[in-house]
């Protein structure tokens, strides 16, 4: 007797209540706001900003998330309370399997009426030393706050997140891949010789206003050490953890053998057409690469690290040739 057909159905139902199981599981994660229970494998998923978001795309996930937070979009980029059809397609949001996820404000001004109405049952967020709204977040949903100060940022949120869906292999897929891709570029650099040339780097990120950061932690400048490169510019005391505004003093002084990538932010905040007409530009240039990161990218992550790499690495061995 063929029993397949017999067994079929028992196997799909074990498997169901597997999972069952799995979205049933309470699990506590201790995150840089403090300890949250969360259910395993959430269905509904609001973040509120585009780290968070890439952690999901990173772990196949982008089809749970029903809100998204910016700082990049305009009024203009939406349509109704949603993002609309070309932007939702372009840049980095086209990554993932986004569904039409609802505006719910910025990381800064969520709003909270829309993200309740969303009933999600998971808020990630990015967070910093006395910013507000966790409370009134977690009456909402349980949610979960990660500092780009701490150590290993990224790779904490896309762990926790990866326990939360079952999603640990991939996880650490992902953060060995951007690893490999780091060491890959480093040999290619090295064979080129480019420490030759330039041994230290700067990041520097212009803003729209003539402001000028210079990023000492997580903001591409971790993917360029990893590269090879040491610190070509010791900045003050760093806001949220992760730079701090520079002087033009500062910049003139720089090392002709510092090379200068300039990484501005996106949307209305890119300043760095306006950078390269000025005095320090000018005399910075022939230091000087310009990365420009995909629309409504996140600073950082696994996604956005290969990205960084292979794009930075590209602009290197152009610039010697």
């Amino acid at each position: 007797m063929n029993l397949r057909p017999l067994m079929l159905p028992l196997l799909f139902g074990a498997a169901a209540v597997q999972v069952a199981a799995a979205q049933t599981q309470t699990l506590t994660i201790q995150h840089d706001e403090g300890r949250t229970s969360v259910p395993g494998r959430p269905q509904r998923v609001v973040v509120l900003d585009e780290e968070a978001l890439g952690w999901m795309f990173a772990l196949g996930l982008g089809d749970r998330v029903v809100g998204l937070g910016s700082s990049y979009l305009t009024p203009g980029d939406l349509s109704g309370g949603k993002l609309k059809p070309g932007v939702l397609g372009s840049g980095f949001y086209a990554r993932g399997a986004l569904k039409n996820p609802s505006f719910v404000g910025s990381w800064t001004t969520p709003n909270f009426e829309t993200i309740t109405a969303l009933k999600p049952d998971l808020i990630v967020r990015l967070t910093w030393e006395g910013n507000q709204n966790y409370d009134k977040l977690s009456r909402i949903a349980p949610t979960l706050g990660y500092q780009e100060s701490g150590a290993g940022f990224w790779q904490k949120g896309l762990r926790d997140l990866a326990r939360i869906f079952g999603k640990q292999v991939q996880a650490e897929t992902v953060i060995k891949q951007a690893a490999d891709v780091n060491r890959t570029n480093a040999r290619k650099l090295l064979a080129a010789g480019v420490f030759k040339t330039y041994d230290k780097v700067v990041v520097l990120a212009p803003f729209s206003g003539n402001s000028i950061w210079a990023y000492s932690r997580v903001r591409l400048i971790d993917d360029l050490k990893a590269l090879g490169f040491k610190d070509g510019l010791k900045v003050g005391a760093a806001t949220l953890g992760v730079g701090a505004q520079v002087s033009e003093e500062a910049l003139l002084n720089l090392s002709p053998k510092t090379l200068v990538v300039l990484f501005p932010p996106g949307g209305q905040y890119d300043g760095a057409e306006a950078f390269l007409k000025t005095a320090v530009g000018q005399r910075l240039k022939a230091q000087s690469v310009l990365y420009t990161p995909e629309a409504f990218s996140p600073y950082s992550g696994p996604l956005t690290s290969i990205r960084n790499s292979n794009e930075v690495t590209r602009l290197i061995l152009d610039k010697l040739k």
